[in-house]
């Protein structure tokens, strides 16, 4: 291509929805019309502020903290470091120094075998753009552990169970987290997730539930990951279905995100199933019961989908609130 056909490109035919292209241009103009896809990777870097910040934080939550609090080698003053003493050092004896270090970086990486980064290394099983959108949508654009919206933070899809501990690359498994939270979330993972990888695999030999998904297994219509269906064994309308994690636990407040989003997923899965099986279905209530004393016989989670239909009901209006008989009825303040 000519000087005067990029010229024109540029100015009348690019479309961009980020910076690569132009900054890659840039890479090719500088380097006399040739550059690798890793000097190209590296200038686009350099234009990422959220690297910055990321390692910013690393810094001050990690590395800084072990150097200036905990091993005293460092002072802090605001965001500046200061290697104490440092003003003393001859040139030689810095070089010595600086040796040293790259020596040490070089026997840690050839211990790890480039594994230090692998937490980093988003390429193993990239997200597409479609499933991270769909993310992000679901937790609406904003942080699900800070809140931070997307419009001041950039946002990344996360494992919640990690990809080191068996976390699965499924929608499941995703959620949205700041790149702050994410690397602060990256720190503790031997710490908050240890053992995650068999904890989804607890089962009770006396739970209905559990025993169900070895024994019954039949009667499941629908499944994930973590989560099953069955259609009620004593339904309140035709279609009851029971939404149920597969781990034991006892009731909705034991569930992990990533089991809220098994669920979730299924419950609006067979929303739309069902839907398209019984066009009269007009309504739906779903709920759970949590505790002896609020009606939970079945100590293993599980989460009511009842279809509703125009005229099944004399009168539906309270809906849930007739867990509790004459509590469903309720006349507004006028």
């Amino acid at each position: 291509m000519n000087y005067d056909s990029l010229k024109e490109f540029i100015l009348k035919d690019m479309r961009m929805s980020h910076v690569y292209q132009p900054v890659m241009l840039i890479e090719l103009l500088r380097n006399g019309g040739r550059a690798d896809v890793k000097q190209i990777a590296k200038a686009i870097l350099e234009r990422d502020p959220t690297q910055v910040e990321y390692y910013s934080e690393i810094v001050k939550n990690m590395v800084g903290k072990v150097l200036t609090q905990n091993r005293k080698i460092t002072s802090k003053e605001g965001s500046v470091y200061t290697l104490d003493d440092s003003k003393s050092f001859t040139s030689d004896e810095v070089s010595e120094l600086i040796a040293l270090l790259e020596e040490k970086i070089s026997d840690y990486e050839l211990k790890r075998d480039g594994g230090n980064w692998q937490h980093r290394k988003r390429g193993r099983h990239p997200v597409s753009g479609s499933i991270r959108y769909k993310v992000l949508k679901r937790a609406e654009f904003r942080c699900e552990l800070c809140g931070i919206s997307a419009q001041d933070k950039s946002l990344e899809v996360d494992h919640i169970v990690p990809k080191s501990l068996g976390g699965a690359d499924e929608i499941t498994n995703y959620q949205a987290l700041c790149y702050t939270c994410n690397s602060q979330k990256n720190n503790h993972d031997q710490t908050d997730f240890r053992g995650l990888s068999t904890k989804y695999e607890c089962r009770d030999a006396n739970c209905l539930f559990c025993n169900l998904q070895v024994n019954d297994a039949k009667r499941i219509v629908a499944e994930n990951s973590l989560a099953y269906v069955i259609r009620d064994g004593f339904p309140v309308t035709e279609y009851h279905s029971l939404v149920i994690p597969k781990r034991h636990v006892k009731d909705f407040f034991g569930l992990t995100q990533a089991e809220l989003n098994s669920i979730n997923l299924l419950l609006n899965q067979q929303k739309e199933l069902l839907d398209s099986m019984d066009k009269n279905i007009s309504g739906y209530n779903v709920g759970m019961n949590c505790g002896e004393s609020a009606g939970q016989t079945v100590f293993h989670c599980h989460v009511h989908l009842i279809p509703r239909r125009d005229g099944d009901y004399s009168d539906p209006r309270g809906g849930v609130r007739h867990v509790i008989p004459s509590k469903g009825k309720y006349e507004v303040n006028k």
